[in-house]
């Protein structure tokens, strides 16, 4: 895991120094939405999304600097939906990432606002990409799809629909694998088109996705239970009552689902030629505290 340690961070060294420079210093009269903006942008976190797009791009032999621009936009959709769920509204949560919410600094109206400017921008950034033109519009595709009504949105309303009532196996399954693992299957197929990957890589990268964007969710469900407070950077057992695979089946046989859903992500890589960081980062999920 060491070297998969380095690579993080170097990535995410590259990834933060561009992410800084988005909102910083334009002198716009809207000066106070952009601080808002990058309250929730620059707050850290394990930017895994980012690094997906890196990985999965060079994996198909691609160059780092050819997805820096799906990489930033995949994070501001993601921070997006962060703020968003936050509010009263949603979650209504005062912490995340070990500091107040959005809108317990900014109010709720900004908070909104800010939400609504990072999700927009981030097409912006896309549409600017200095990539081939159909790339670009198959990166716009697939995070739109994916973000939208048909992946994490249609994740989000199931989940606020299923809050009164006790869930199948599957019921959560439809939650889970759109309300989390969409936004993972977009940043690992938007990494392949941005090195011009084959039709075989985009559909390897989906299914490693799906894999590892369940075993990430149901990680997390895990970690709401056992985790500490201190070190999630967020409250724990808030979702004791909420319809999740540890509520459904208990701890230990989500331990043994996320060892299956990981076996299966890491077999779908073998069209790739470089691999070995997107097998460590698998196995890294599935042990990860935070």
């Amino acid at each position: 895991m060491k070297k998969l340690n380095e690579v993080w961070a170097a990535s995410n060294a590259r990834f933060e120094a561009q992410l800084a420079k988005r909102y910083a210093g334009h002198g716009e009269p809207q000066e106070k939405l952009f601080e808002a903006m990058d309250y929730s942008l620059l707050a850290g976190g394990k930017r895994l999304r980012p690094f997906l797009v890196y990985q999965f791009c060079v994996a198909c032999g691609g160059r780092t600097e050819d997805a820096d621009p799906a990489a930033l936009a995949i994070e501001m959709v993601h921070t997006y939906s962060l703020i968003h769920d936050d509010l009263p509204a949603m979650d209504n949560d005062d912490y995340r990432r070990g500091r107040l919410t959005n809108h317990k600094v900014y109010g709720e109206a900004m908070a909104i606002l800010a939400g609504d400017g990072l999700l927009t921008d981030a097409f912006s950034l896309l549409a600017s990409a200095e990539l081939p033109p159909e790339r670009i519009a198959a990166c716009v595709r697939v995070l739109s799809q994916n973000a939208g009504p048909w992946g994490m949105v249609a994740g989000q309303v199931l989940d606020m629909l299923s809050e009164e009532r006790r869930l199948t196996e599957q019921e959560v399954l439809d939650i889970q694998t759109r309300k989390t693992g969409a936004l993972i299957r977009a940043a690992c197929e938007m990494g392949v088109v941005c090195a011009g990957g084959s039709t075989e890589q985009r559909d390897a990268a989906r299914r490693y996705a799906d894999g590892v964007g369940l075993a990430f969710q149901i990680r997390d469900d895990i970690l709401d239970v056992i985790g500490q407070a201190e070190t999630l950077g967020k409250a724990v057992g808030v979702d004791t009552q909420k319809n999740t695979f540890v509520r459904l089946f208990g701890i230990e046989a989500c331990q043994e689902r996320i060892k299956t859903e990981t076996e299966a992500a890491c077999a779908t890589l073998n069209c790739f030629k470089h691999a070995e960081i997107l097998v460590d980062l698998a196995e890294y999920l599935t042990k990860r505290d935070h």
